[in-house]
């Protein structure tokens, strides 16, 4: 009874804090944008550009993408494919607060999409699920990347494209005069959530595909802002299970590795992903003979791998957008910083699952005061690059999106839904 009463407690202080009004009594002073025109402004990318949170795409959440948050800030406008709550689908939800902590469940309703007819293309042509090869050359979900190489469709191409081409052609068609561009998660991130079971873009190919895009940006002629990759294990979805079954004085779990063979794996030096989590309340991990299967555990050789990967990555980034004249946002910095807390706009934030903040319920996607934080490190670059003087985003005014409360089930796990988190699109 002490230990529920404690979490009523802790949720309503982190509610008031939430809901306490940061915001100044007097209007901002228009924004000078200095060198940059913001009339044709779009943004490229993935799921993060999209606002994809929860595990889907929802008009509540999308009002708070990085592109729609900065189109405020300058006071244009900034169409998106909007897709009425709860949105595309599977989208995650608490369910209860008990006693024994916090249950999740995958809301089976869908919405629908609310501006399909626009007469031009969207800002923000950012497709959930796209990795760099798209941004060039997907027109549908059956020309998109996990299509062609792997025989899945995508149907969220279908929604942002429309059939009127790829979102390069399609920024191309609005004469942009901005553009932003994070793109390259998903050439890593998918061989890091599977366990390393499935293929990554090899860096060389990277450099190729990210080369020959910069080179089509830079000809329209409009002032372009990169962002790099984030280090993908510092969040909430590899960090979460070990560190909370270590508190348990469980100190290792038994998974298949290698060839097959079935080995303890250190729940500290290695990363046990959120999938495992049904798994390990069916009881698999606990035995040699009811192991974990390698498609939940990214070992600590398979995090290095990745790491190095997301290094060569950004060093690309890095250099094409020196070369261009980019201006390019340290999103991999930004989140390293966040493991040991970002107080902002007096809210602290850390990487931790759903406490933290910043990460939504999928633990891979922001929340919408994360996507804040984001966009103000966009509105940060382009003020210091183009002599702008766009102000910050209050995030204290930006709704939170998730119920703060740390709540454990067995394990001192949360609860969450068989499969929920298989179809996650990034």
């Amino acid at each position: 009874m002490k230990k529920f009463l404690s979490i009523i407690i802790i949720f309503v202080v982190l509610l008031a804090i939430g809901c306490e009004d940061r915001s100044e009594l007097a209007p901002p002073a228009p924004p000078s944008t200095g060198d940059v025109n913001f009339s044709k402004f779009v943004t490229l990318g993935n799921s993060l550009t999209a606002a994809y949170q929860n595990g889907a795409l929802y008009e509540s959440s999308q009002m708070y993408s990085i592109g729609k948050l900065i189109a405020d800030q300058v006071g244009v406008p900034f169409e998106q494919p909007i897709v009425a709550d709860p949105g595309t689908g599977g989208r995650l939800e608490v369910e209860a607060l008990t006693a024994t902590g916090i249950k999740i469940y995958t809301n089976p309703n869908q919405g629908q999409p609310k501006n399909l007819n626009l007469n031009r293309p969207y800002n923000n042509l950012a497709v959930p699920g796209a990795f760099l090869y798209d941004v060039a050359n997907a027109t549908s979900s059956t020309t998109c990347y996990s299509y062609v190489f792997g025989g899945q469709q995508n149907p969220l191409f279908d929604l942002v494209l429309r059939g009127q081409g790829s979102m390069l052609t399609q920024a191309k068609a609005l004469n942009p005069t901005v553009i932003t561009l994070w793109i390259g998660n998903n050439d890593i991130l998918g061989h890091a959530t599977s366990g390393a079971t499935i293929p990554y873009t090899p860096p060389t190919n990277f450099a190729f595909l990210y080369n020959a895009l910069a080179n089509e940006l830079a000809n329209t002629g409009a002032k372009v802002v990169v962002a790099n990759i984030p280090d993908v294990t510092a969040i909430p979805f590899f960090t979460t299970v070990g560190p909370t079954l270590a508190a348990q004085g469980i100190n290792a779990v038994w998974a298949v590795r290698g060839v097959g063979d079935t080995i303890p794996v250190s729940v500290m030096t290695n990363y046990l992903t959120l999938r495992a989590i049904d798994l390990l309340n069916q009881g698999k991990g606990l035995t040699k003979s009811n192991p974990l299967p390698s498609s939940v555990v990214l070992d600590s050789l398979e995090a290095l791998n990745v790491k190095n990967v997301i290094n060569e990555y950004n060093t690309t980034i890095s250099a094409i957008a020196s070369a261009k004249g980019f201006g390019l946002v340290n999103a991999n910095a930004l989140l390293n910083s966040a493991k040991s807390g970002l107080t902002v706009n007096g809210i602290k934030f850390t990487t931790q699952y759903v406490t933290g903040g910043l990460f939504s319920l999928d633990g891979v996607h922001p929340t919408s005061r994360g996507y804040a934080i984001i966009a103000n490190e966009f509105i940060k670059v382009i003020n210091q690059k183009w002599g702008a003087n766009i102000p910050l985003i209050n995030v204290a005014n930006i709704p939170g999106s998730l119920i703060l409360v740390k709540g454990f089930a067995k394990f001192g796990l949360p609860v969450i839904p068989a499969g929920a988190l298989d179809n996650l699109l990034f």
